[in-house]
């Protein structure tokens, strides 16, 4: 999406927060940044080779294909906060059995419980036991990949100033959410494909 179609999006949705979580890169995030009547929190998703690993506030892109431990230690030395995005999700969850899971429970501060893009709930129940058992922040996430899909899923917290605040406004919001249609995925594959033609020709 083009960054100013992002902020007209927020705006029409009344959305005056919100996290950027490209895959692989805090580019567009920090350009949002500075362009944005409101907050935006810079964010990213690191493809591991046992699944997704993100990193909220952010100020330098960390590359996927890392390890699981290496994402976490990374984001952890920019001094920002680990979240498992979907991670009980059947088809994009983490793939690491319970002794490793239960080891990086201790370095995550935040755990996605619930996805509006993921067309089903097999997951969410485990995932919300997880994050109560460990006492992670609970976020949800509308995962955006097309401008109608901002603010379909969000949660209602106070005002907060950098990372620290925003752990305890997390634990003090009110989560609203709302599955998103099928056709979304349609929509955003077909924009990949038009990108992908376009490096073609």
């Amino acid at each position: 999406m083009p960054l100013e179609k992002i902020i007209e999006s927020c705006l029409k949705a009344q959305v005056d927060c919100i996290a950027i979580s490209d895959h692989g890169t805090v580019e567009g995030a920090l350009e949002l940044q500075g362009m944005a009547p409101f907050k935006v929190i810079v964010a990213e998703e690191i493809l591991t080779p046992h699944g997704e690993i993100g990193g909220m506030f952010l100020k330098e892109s960390i590359p996927s294909g890392i390890p699981v431990e290496e994402a976490v230690s990374r984001v952890k030395a920019q001094g920002a906060l680990v979240y498992l995005p979907h991670p009980f999700d059947p088809f994009r969850g983490l793939r690491l059995n319970g002794h490793r899971l239960e080891e990086l429970a201790e370095q995550i501060d935040l755990v996605e419980v619930f996805n509006a893009r993921s067309p089903i709930s097999m997951g969410e129940s485990k995932t919300r036991a997880f994050a109560t058992r460990y006492d992670l922040a609970k976020i949800v996430g509308s995962d955006a990949h097309t401008p109608n899909e901002i603010g379909r899923t969000y949660l209602e917290m106070p005002e907060f100033n950098g990372k620290d605040e925003f752990l305890g406004a997390i634990r003090a919001g009110r989560i609203s959410m709302h599955r998103s249609s099928l056709l979304v995925h349609v929509a955003s594959t077909w924009v990949w494909l038009k990108y992908k033609l376009g490096q073609l020709l």
